[in-house]
C-alpha cells in the first residue's frame, strides 16, 4: 500500500533551513543524526510514526532504508517541502499532534500489514509531556506500537525513567511503567542542535508491552495518580482525603485499608502496584454505589 500525500500540496517552495522559535524548533547537527539513525536501525518494511518531522532529518534516512512513514509536522512550510522531497513511502500530515487521532492515522497500515508501528520524534520540549501521555493512552487502548525513540529535555527523560522514592518520580513514570520498559539511550549537549536549546537533551528508548497489571478504569487511574501527586508531600491519608469525597462514597482510610496502603506513607514512595490497588478499590466502591 503506497502512502498518499495530503491533497492541496502542489506549490513549490524554496527549502527553509532556519528554525522557527514559535514552534520550538531545534534542528540536529548532521553527526548526531547519523548516531540516531544507527541507534534506531530502521529496517525494510518497518512502519514508523514520526512526530515533528521538521526538515526530514530522520524521515529521509528512515525512508531510504525501505520503511514506510506517517510524519506529522505543525510547520506547514516544512511539511510541504518534506512531502515534495520524500518518496512514496512517506505521508506528511500538517497539524498539531495533540489535535490528531493517532490511532485513526496508523490504523489502516497497522491492520493491513498486521505490524506494529515504531515511533520516532524530536519532540518540542514545551509539549513533550502531553505528547507522551497521548502515545501511552493510544498504546493502552490499541497495542499498536512496538517501540519509541524520542528526543526529550533531559529533565523530562529523567521523569520518564524515575523510580519510586526519587524526586523525579511522578505520574509520567507511573504511566510509563504501565505500558513500556524505558531507558535513556544517550544525552546530548545544547551544541548538538541549531539553534542550541538552553537545556541538555536526552534520547529515550521505550519498548512497549502489554500492561503487567490489570486496571479496571484507565482514566480513573490516571486521574487518581495526578491528584495524589499534586499533594506529594502530604501523607496518603491527607492527600486522598483532600479530594476523595468528590470521587468515592467510602472514607479515605477505608479505601487505603482495602488497598493495603499505610495511610502515613507519601505518594512518592508507592510502587505501581500500590496505585493500581488503590484505583481498583476506588473503582469497586463506585461500582457498588451504582448497583445499590
Amino acid at each position: 500500500m503506497a502512502l498518499k500525500p495530503e491533497k492541496g500540496r502542489v506549490a513549490t517552495q524554496e527549502p527553509r533551513t532556519k528554525a522557527r522559535k514559535r514552534f520550538g524548533q531545534h534542528f540536529l547537527e548532521v553527526n548526531w543524526i547519523t548516531k540516531l539513525i544507527r541507534y534506531i536501525q530502521p529496517q525494510e518494511m518497518d512502519l514508523f510514526l514520526e512526530i515533528g518531522s521538521g526538515k526530514g532529518q530522520l524521515t529521509l534516512p528512515i525512508s531510504a532504508a525501505g520503511a514506510k512513514i506517517i510524519a506529522i509536522e505543525v510547520d506547514r512550510q516544512l511539511a510541504i517541502q518534506l512531502q515534495q522531497s520524500a518518496t512514496s513511502g512517506v505521508k506528511v500530515i500538517t497539524g498539531n499532534i495533540l489535535h490528531q487521532d493517532i490511532f485513526e492515522l496508523v490504523q489502516p497500515l497497522f491492520e493491513e500489514q498486521s505490524s506494529s508501528f515504531r515511533v520516532v520524534g524530536n519532540l518540542p520540549y514545551n509539549l513533550s509531556t502531553p505528547i507522551l501521555r497521548q502515545i501511552f493512552d493510544v498504546q493502552q487502548k490499541h497495542l499498536c506500537f512496538s517501540d519509541a525513540t524520542l528526543m526529550l529535555q533531559r529533565e523530562v527523560a529523567e521523569r520518564v525513567i524515575a523510580k519510586s522514592g526519587s524526586p523525579a518520580y511522578g505520574p509520567l513514570a507511573i504511566m510509563t511503567q504501565l505500558v513500556a520498559d524505558a531507558k535513556i539511550a544517550f544525552t546530548l549537549p545544547p551544541g548538538a542542535f541549531r539553534p542550541p536549546p538552553k537545556v541538555r537533551s536526552a534520547l529515550i528508548a521505550l519498548t512497549f508491552r502489554p500492561s503487567p497489571i490489570s486496571i479496571p478504569d484507565w482514566y480513573l487511574f490516571l486521574s487518581l495518580v495526578r491528584k495524589l501527586f499534586t499533594h506529594r508531600r502530604k501523607t496518603m491519608l491527607n492527600s486522598l482525603g483532600s479530594f476523595s469525597r468528590t470521587i468515592s462514597p467510602i472514607p479515605p482510610l477505608q479505601l487505603l485499608d482495602q488497598a493495603a496502603i499505610d495511610p502515613e506513607t507519601r505518594p512518592g514512595t508507592l510502587e505501581l502496584t500500590d496505585f493500581v490497588q488503590l484505583a481498583t478499590a476506588l473503582y469497586n466502591s463506585n461500582k457498588s454505589e451504582r448497583e445499590i
